[in-house]
């Protein structure tokens, strides 16, 4: 990959939900640190996405890749930005 160009994760969310709002929260607060960019899915916009994560979220991913569920595991996100 090329280092100019920032990894970008994906939270997987729910509207309403205080989990995924807690780890959108924190993600946004080490994003300029850890440089990535964020997108941002609603799974309710997608009955396969809803099928595979409605009981997982939030879940954050790199590319096809779960880095965490249900709350931000730091030390794993780090590791995982390090080694991309």
């Amino acid at each position: 990959m090329d280092s100019t160009v920032p990894p970008v994760l994906t939270l997987y969310h729910r509207e309403g939900c205080h989990l995924c709002e807690t780890m959108h929260t924190q993600l946004q607060q080490l994003q300029a640190h850890l440089g990535f960019s964020l997108t941002l899915v609603d799974i309710d916009s997608d009955e396969a996405l809803f099928a595979r994560f409605r009981a997982k979220i939030p879940v954050l991913a790199l590319g096809q890749d779960i880095i965490c569920c249900h709350f931000l595991d730091e030390d794993e996100l780090k590791y995982t930005l390090d080694h991309v």
